[in-house]
């Protein structure tokens, strides 16, 4: 052991001699020593190669040194240079495990931008079904109520339906009795983590049902106090992330009325156990009252779900039941508040705010009319467009879908393609203007589970750890304790034995190759796109283009963000002389120096890459979530279709489209079909582009 004082001498502890400050021999000249050390040195270790071969040059280099060094010299000159070339390999490992972060928020934010201009299509679409289809808009309504009077039947543990035809059994879930106490939330964790027998579809029900009947008595934003608790502890997105809530309750504790807890929206989507986590939190709604508070997000919304996942899992879970829950749970998404005010001086909301919110407005809305915010609310009485408030439908999109930024003023959120990006300014008047200290939100992944912005006044928290790819997050949660609500930050990662068995390299490597894959995915869908601009901007037609070239064509096409010159050699080859890209090779995954050029796309990768679209276009057209889609309805929707497509098609013509779309002839087309249909468009097409390209080469 041993320690420095300032530029002088280095004293060990229990050692037999130390230097005088006067000795000269063993001053310690760090800025000398770094200065001796070769450059080609750095080279090899700054490309992470931890190994002795990386290590050659530093033993060659103290080899050629001349100079008589004593052991504590010889000692301080190693340190040196291992420390040098650990802050190179950190350097190195933080560029990567950055534009890995950007790549992942950039596909992620681009998928709500699509989701957001699909609806904002299909808005118009909808309107007109209503209004032709002369039924009442509260068939909704009067659909949801009807469903909690249905008989639900018997699943099984994987998911499926049991055999009807074989005697009744008894089910083989936690039993749970209501009203819900401590005891029943215990089974409900237990069953939860061990993966025990799934939950009865009755009780399922039953907690759906009766959190609707609490949450409507409650206010659009909730009132929360630490004048009992002392404390209150605030969780952001948690994504279906079950393992994340079970640490959670593990570290701070089940809730209750002296330990609340406001779960500030996004409880599913993405993860597997969105369902889980959504009954819990209810559950425990339900078992302590005043001990939690539920906030609605952005993905409260089955238009949502239908692309990320949820809808998926409930139909995997409870295939004979799901469109019963489903309504259930829509019904839920409704009644949930729009935010909470802890000690009238923390304003806890999901998005964040925009130049134009109006807490009043929002406390007096009809937030129950809200069923989906990507679809317009509508009244009985009048004429669809005439009664959508397009001031308060976008009051309470701002609040649950804008983000901070860094700069002042208000702009829309053109990287969502819904809320607003706000800035310090924006914050200072809202709080100013409602007598708030500060704005706690989520809605935005954070590398260590929170962040802090506009001067300490916005606070975002992010409980969902390994979000995007196991290590590439921690989750945490925010404790405000006392009347001063002093803040504490407490971060935690779920898998954690997973996740402590991998390197700091592997971690980043992951994360990277898993974002790779995400963004080869995205190119591949904007394929034949990019490929028209790589082909115009080879002139010679040589398959190669310049690097200034290939980065423009890729931004101007896919519209990232992402900084595609650091991304370059891991998606394409560069000539060394000419310092050109091939730019065939941005579509093959594997294209590396020595890689294989990419093979054509396949109809299937199409098919794959746009089904998440073609599934919430195909809950759009299906009018009466019957899982069909009927030729009135196919007509209805494409009529409307024809107003923004030239040379609308007659009634005729789009009669014998449904009828070749209905493959096996039953009246009726499911998904299957609806996918197979745009399967046989698509290499239809393929085959048209590739004649095409014959004629003209000939």
């Amino acid at each position: 052991m041993f320690s420095f004082e300032g530029c002088g001498c280095v004293s060990f502890r229990g050692s037999r001699r130390t230097r005088s400050l006067g000795d000269d021999s063993s001053s310690c000249r760090s800025s000398e020593i770094e200065q001796e050390v070769p450059k080609k040195i750095g080279k090899r270790v700054l490309n992470g190669e931890c190994t002795m071969k990386a290590l050659a040059p530093f033993l060659k280099f103290w080899k050629r040194d001349d100079v008589s060094m004593t052991k504590a010299e010889r000692t301080m000159k190693a340190a040196i240079l291992i420390q040098q070339w650990y802050r190179r390999y950190l350097a190195r490992m933080e560029v990567r495990r950055r534009y890995t972060w950007t790549i992942f928020q950039s596909i992620e934010y681009a998928g709500e931008q699509d989701q957001v201009k699909l609806y904002n299509f299909f808005n118009a679409l909808l309107s007109h079904m209503r209004e032709t289809s002369g039924r009442p808009s509260s068939e909704r309504t009067s659909r949801t109520a009807s469903v909690t009077e249905q008989v639900f039947s018997e699943e099984s543990d994987e998911g499926g339906g049991v055999d009807e035809t074989a005697p009744p059994k008894h089910a083989r879930g936690p039993d749970l009795e209501f009203p819900l106490q401590r005891k029943d939330i215990d089974l409900l964790i237990e069953a939860f983590r061990k993966k025990k027998h799934r939950l009865h579809p009755k009780q399922v029900a039953q907690i759906l049902k009766e959190a609707s009947q609490m949450l409507k008595r409650l206010p659009n934003i909730n009132v929360a106090t630490t004048s009992i608790s002392s404390q209150i502890t605030i969780c952001g997105d948690l994504h279906g992330k079950l393992d994340d809530l079970l640490v959670i309750f593990h570290k701070n504790g089940l809730p209750s009325p002296e330990n609340p807890y406001i779960f500030n929206g996004d409880f599913v989507d993405r993860g597997k156990k969105g369902l889980e986590v959504f009954l819990l939190l209810l559950a425990c709604m339900l078992a302590f009252p005043g001990g939690v508070y539920l906030n609605r997000g952005n993905h409260e919304d089955l238009i949502m779900n239908s692309r990320y996942g949820f809808i998926r899992e409930v139909h995997q879970k409870y295939r004979h039941n799901a469109e019963r829950l489903l309504k259930l749970i829509e019904n839920v998404y409704r009644w949930l508040p729009l935010g909470t005010i802890i000690n009238n001086r923390v304003f806890v909301v999901h998005g964040g705010i925009s130049d134009t919110t109006d807490l009043d407005m929002v406390r007096s809305l009809e937030r129950d009319k809200y069923v989906s915010l990507l679809r317009p609310p509508m009244n009985e009485s009048a004429n669809p467009a005439e009664v959508i408030d397009k001031v308060e439908w976008k009051q309470v999109f701002d609040i649950l879908w804008s983000d901070p930024q860094s700069t002042g003023g208000c702009v829309a959120n053109a990287l969502r393609g819904a809320g607003t990006y706000f800035g310090p300014d924006v914050t200072a008047t809202f709080l100013s203007k409602n007598k708030l200290s500060f704005l706690v939100r989520s809605h935005e992944c954070k590398p260590g589970g929170y962040e802090i912005l506009h001067n300490g006044n916005v606070i975002t928290i992010f409980s969902a750890s390994n979000y995007y790819e196991l290590g590439s997050n921690k989750g945490a949660y925010l404790k405000l304790r006392g009347n001063s609500l002093d803040r504490q930050f407490v971060q935690y990662t779920a898998a954690v034995s997973r996740t402590r068995r991998l390197t700091f390299r592997q971690r980043v490597g992951l994360v990277e190759s898993s974002a790779m894959r995400e963004l080869h995915s995205h190119i591949v869908m904007a394929r034949r796109t990019l490929e028209a601009t790589f082909r115009s901007m080879d002139v010679d037609q040589s398959g190669f283009i310049t690097i200034s070239d290939w980065c423009y064509a890729m931004e101007e096409t896919t519209h990232l963000g992402l900084p595609w010159r650091m991304l370059k050699d891991k998606l394409v080859r560069t000539d060394t002389e000419t310092r050109h890209v091939r730019y065939m090779d941005t579509f093959d995954l594997t294209a590396n120096k020595v890689g294989r050029k990419s093979d054509t796309q396949t109809v299937v990768e199409t098919l794959y890459k746009n089904k998440r679209s073609l599934e919430a276009i195909f809950k759009i057209l299906d009018k009466d979530n019957s899982g069909y889609i009927t030729l009135e309805e196919f007509s209805e929707a494409c009529q409307l279709l024809g107003k923004y497509m030239p040379n609308p098609m007659t009634q005729d013509q789009l009669v014998d489209i449904c009828r070749l779309m209905d493959i096996n002839k039953d009246g009726l087309v499911d998904l299957n079909e609806f996918l197979e249909s745009f399967r046989l468009a698509e290499k239809s097409l393929h085959e048209e582009d590739h004649v095409l390209a014959e004629l003209q080469a000939t």
